[in-house]
């Protein structure tokens, strides 16, 4: 099932970088996102990244010192993470490897690592989540941590959509139990939400939970493309919002994205 996610990926990969640089909205998405994992990370440690992409996670944790292993399914999107690495000439801190996260036991560098980092609903393209989280005890150093960021079950500015008549994108992810269809550069997938009980559940015999984020929860999904551009003010607004109850109960449940960190017992 993956195999059609990675045709899509690698399909977009050149384009990539370009489509989505300028969008002001994915900044805040990564700039949450990594001020998270910061506060689990061990100065000089190591991180083994699933679904990597073209790299700009990898080359920002490589710029403050760590050193990553940038696994991906797509060999669009690990010709792209070479190329920016060598540009940066950070091959002694980022190495990559095509490997399918869910076949992580045929990694060739199994660590142990410091931390897993998965980003931006890498893992939705997947039934078989329960076999991607199986494998991360073995590959994590004792008191190892790991920063998942996925789409859950529930999305309240997806589900405002039917004020609009948008019926199709305000309940997609309600009835989604045998994936909800997705496409890029014309190549079809599909998409699972899990939401983060799912998570806590899977790996609750080895890991305890450090937190959880909201993403995009107040803040509106970055396909709304042009927000913040067009709604400076109102944008500025929002995000002060996110920002002080992205912990909160129900906020942290209810975005776009969750972020979820736990640590190996």
């Amino acid at each position: 099932m993956e195999q059609q996610a990675s045709l899509a990926f690698t399909a977009q990969s050149p384009v990539f970088d370009e489509l989505y640089s300028g969008n002001t909205i994915i900044k805040y998405k990564r700039e949450r996102v990594r001020s998270h994992v910061l506060k689990f990370l061990k100065p000089g440690g190591t991180i083994l990244e699933l679904n990597s992409g073209t790299g700009e996670d990898a080359l920002f944790f490589a710029g403050n010192g760590y050193h990553v292993h940038a696994t991906d399914i797509s060999a669009g999107m690990q010709n792209e993470l070479k190329r920016k690495v060598a540009l940066a000439g950070l091959q002694e801190r980022i190495s990559a490897e095509i490997c399918s996260y869910t076949q992580l036991d045929q990694l060739k560098n199994k660590g142990p690592f410091d931390h897993v980092f998965s980003n931006f609903a890498g893992l939705n393209c997947t039934d078989q989540l329960d076999i991607v989280l199986s494998s991360f005890n073995g590959l994590l150093k004792p008191g190892g941590t790991l920063t998942l960021v996925i789409l859950p079950k529930f999305c309240l500015w997806e589900t405002l959509m039917v004020f609009k008549g948008k019926f199709r994108t305000a309940f997609r992810r309600f009835f989604s139990n045998d994936g909800s269809s997705a496409h890029i550069e014309d190549v079809c997938f599909k998409c699972w939400y899990y939401n983060p009980s799912f998570v806590i559940n899977q790996l609750r015999d080895q890991f305890s939970l450090l937190g959880i984020e909201g993403l995009c929860t107040i803040v509106p999904p970055s396909y709304m493309e042009g927000f913040a551009e067009k709604h400076p003010s109102v944008y500025r607004f929002l995000k002060t919002k996110e920002d002080k109850l992205k912990g909160s109960w129900p906020w942290k449940f209810i975005g776009d994205y969750y972020i979820i960190s736990l640590k190996k017992r």
